[in-house]
Parts: structure tokens; sequence; C-alpha cells
């Protein structure tokens, strides 16, 4: 008796979620059915398409926020499905350490450039800047989008907070954490480069072009930020993209921002990496404060234009 009850249980548990998902019983449905078509490979045909009904909530998009729902407050995810929350301090380092390698390759470049110092015979030009910060960031949103989410960025950050993909209560910690990053990345380039990168060069920290006006500046950073944060949005919280597109496409935004906005602003599109090298060659404080609301502003607006409108687009067919 206690042997047939078993020999059931075991059936019963092979059986229940087969027939939970395609309903009936065990006794009418085919033995092959399962390998035949029909119904149920019509289910299955249609069976992951994101559907109108279920907005927001469906399977869409990587990360919202935190996994318990609406507080916040639990074990949350970033940008291509990292873990925050017990993993904050983790999380923190690599935003650390990410934006110390994304402000350090780009400015000690930025550097030579402006000073004209021969590099393996010849001298960087403005060509080269705009790889240099594209070519760095698609490296490290590769290496690290798994770990922190590789913001790098408080304009990200702050985009995907707005939006509830990111938890309001470790946006102080990102900040914090890239803020640093940046300082350090700072240092390191006046100690790769020598004095004059802080005398002469102000460790790039960007400023605005001659007969660039105050007006003229703020909408130039808030429009590349808002290139980068809407790629950044559309790439790495939809799940629609594949994974292997985001460290390429992120990178490239970054790399047409600073090419747009480097003849006007310096193309910073990151309060991180213009307060990085502006604290430590202490220069260039009376556009600071554009440089902090502007890219916030645009990466705002991109991520509440995406989010709120654009992602719930049904793809073409």
């Amino acid at each position: 008796m206690s042997d047939r009850g078993g020999r059931e249980d075991e059936f019963d548990l092979r059986w229940e979620e087969p027939l939970r998902r395609g309903g009936g019983s065990r006794q009418n449905r085919p033995a092959d059915e399962s390998l035949s078509g029909g119904r149920r490979d019509q289910e299955d045909l249609f069976a992951d398409r994101p559907s109108r009904e279920s907005g927001r909530s469906g399977v869409r998009r990587r990360s919202g926020g935190s996994r318990s729902g609406s507080s916040g407050t639990g074990s949350a995810t970033g940008l291509y499905g990292s873990e925050i929350g017990s993993n904050m301090s983790r999380a923190a380092v690599a935003e650390i350490v990410g934006t110390f390698i994304l402000v350090y390759a780009g400015t000690t470049v930025a550097v030579l450039a402006t000073l004209g110092d021969p590099v393996i015979g010849t001298a960087f030009d403005s060509l080269a800047v705009p790889l240099a910060f594209g070519l760095t960031l698609a490296a490290l949103v590769a290496a690290l989008g798994h770990v922190s989410g590789a913001h790098l960025n408080p304009a990200v950050t702050l985009g995907l907070a707005a939006t509830n993909k990111f938890p309001w209560n470790y946006v102080p910690v990102y900040v914090v954490a890239q803020l640093i990053g940046a300082m350090l990345g700072a240092i390191a380039t006046w100690i790769t480069v020598g004095a004059e990168a802080r005398s002469q060069a102000a460790l790039a920290s960007p400023g605005l072009a001659p007969g660039v006006g105050i007006l003229q500046g703020f909408i130039v950073e808030a429009l590349i930020t808002f290139i980068l944060v809407f790629v950044v949005i559309s790439v790495a919280t939809d799940e629609r993209v594949a994974d292997t597109v985001a460290p390429l496409a992120v990178g490239f935004a970054l790399a047409a921002a600073v090419f747009i906005g480097g003849v006007a602003t310096g193309g910073s599109a990151n309060p991180a990496r213009a307060l990085g090298p502006i604290i430590v060659a202490w220069n260039n404080w009376d556009s600071a404060l554009l440089y902090i609301i502007a890219p916030v502003v645009g990466g705002v607006l991109a991520a509440f234009l995406y989010e709120g409108f654009i992602s719930d687009a049904d793809a073409p067919q």
C-alpha cells in the first residue's frame, strides 16, 4: 500500500507541472501530445511574446528597483541583472574602480592632446579623446556590468532611480563612489603626465569654449547626456536587447557625446568625470554647477522618455 502510494506521489510530481501549464486531465491527454502539432505547439509559439496586458510588469525588463516590489529596501537589481543590496559594498567598490579607470584613461589622453606631447612619435589629436572615453567605457561595461551595473556616472544612476529602475536609498552610495573614483582618476593622470598636467591642462577639467555662453553650454551638456542615458536605458533594461549589445552601444554613445560636445563644453556628459578633475586641479569652478545640473537634467529626461513611452512599443514583426 505504501509502495503504491509512493509511486503515485512520484507520478503526480512528475506530471503536476505539465498539467498546470497545459490544462486538461492526465487521462484525456495523449502520451505523445507534447511532441505532436496542435494547440500545445501554438501555445509554445507565443509563450515568450510580451503581451500588452503585462505592461511594465512583464518579462521585458532586466531590473525594476527592488525584488520585493515597492519599497526599494530589499535585494535590488541594477543594470544587466547585477545584484545590489547585500552586494552593496562590492558594487560600490566596482563603481569606484570603474569610474577611476574611465576618468584616468580619458583625461590622460585629453591632457596629452592638450599639451601636444608626443606619444609613440606623434601627439594625440582631438580624435583620440572621444575614442579613449568610448572604448574605455565599452570595456568597463563588459567587465563590471554584472557586478554594479557599471553606471560610472551620476546622471545614469539618477535617471534609473527617477524611473524606479534603481532604488533611491542606494543612490548616495553610488554617487559618492563615482566621485571618489573620478578624483582618483584625476590624481593618477597628474602622476602619469607630471606637474604640467595640472598647471597647464587643468587635468582636462571641462570648461566652456570661448564664445560659448552658460545657456548654450547647459543645453549642449543636457543633449549629449540625453544621448548617452537614452542608449544606456534602452540596451541595459529592456530584455528584448541582447546582453552582448550593451557594452558596444554604451561605449559608442559616449564617444558620440564627446565628439558632439567637445567643441563647446569639452563633452563631459558625466558630473563625476567633470568634478573629479575640477576638484583635484582646483580650476574651472565658475562653470562647475553647469556640469552637475545639465547632465542630470538630460539623463532624467532620456530615462523618462524611454521608460514612460518608447519602451511600451512592440517589436516589429
